[in-house]
């Protein structure tokens, strides 16, 4: 049974602002206040998991425990079955120390390239796993993906990470293109979101 949302206050588990203003605004209608845990100084606890939801999960119960107060962490990647699904759960250490995601985008092209890869390997998947922990220890865990293809030069400023050269099934431009609106609508995290609503905020 899931635990119902009921607290007023909640930490998003990111120090990266892209991720916690996203996060922001699909929590916006819930009139829930929502502190980062960089804004509470909190540590970023190192991801040693070997999965989206082991690193999740040490996140959500970490911010939980440090502020005492329930807290929501995403882990998500971009997996590129052509690079035997690199860079998946590695994919904001690519970016290395200085969150440079253009470095990170310009490896996976390379990496691409150096494979030997077609057109009709491009495919890729973005996976987001949500974490919603308690102090007391409760968990709650929710995984959505969102499958599409990679193309090259990246091309879009919205969004974040790597959406500029991330284009969803169905569609003919990036993430990165897409008013934040219509990405809300089909992105990995919004349909991890949406089973997290269903489930803890109804």
């Amino acid at each position: 049974m899931s635990r119902h949302f009921a607290d007023k206050m909640l930490v998003i588990a990111s120090h990266n602002p892209g991720k916690v203003r996203e996060i922001a605004e699909l929590l916006a209608p819930f009139r829930i206040e929502v502190v980062s845990a960089a804004k509470l100084g909190l540590l970023e606890p190192e991801e040693t998991g070997a999965t989206f939801e082991a690193n999740a999960e040490l996140k959500a119960r970490a911010a939980a425990r440090a502020a005492k107060l329930p807290a929501l962490a995403d882990d998500s990647g971009v997996v590129v079955p052509a690079l035997g699904g690199a860079p998946g759960i590695y994919s904001a250490r690519w970016a290395g120390p200085t969150k440079d995601f253009m470095l990170a985008m310009r490896e996976i092209e390379a990496r691409l390239a150096r494979s030997g890869a077609q057109e009709a390997d491009r495919g890729a998947s973005f996976v987001a796993v949500l974490a919603l922990a308690w102090p007391d220890e409760h968990l709650e865990m929710f995984r959505g993906e969102v499958h599409g293809r990679l193309t090259w030069p990246p091309r879009g400023d919205k969004g974040f990470g790597y959406d500029p050269m991330f284009v969803p099934d169905g569609h003919t431009i990036t993430f990165g293109e897409m008013e934040p609106h219509a990405k809300h609508a089909i992105s990995h995290r919004a349909r991890a979101f949406e089973q997290l609503v269903a489930a803890c905020f109804r």
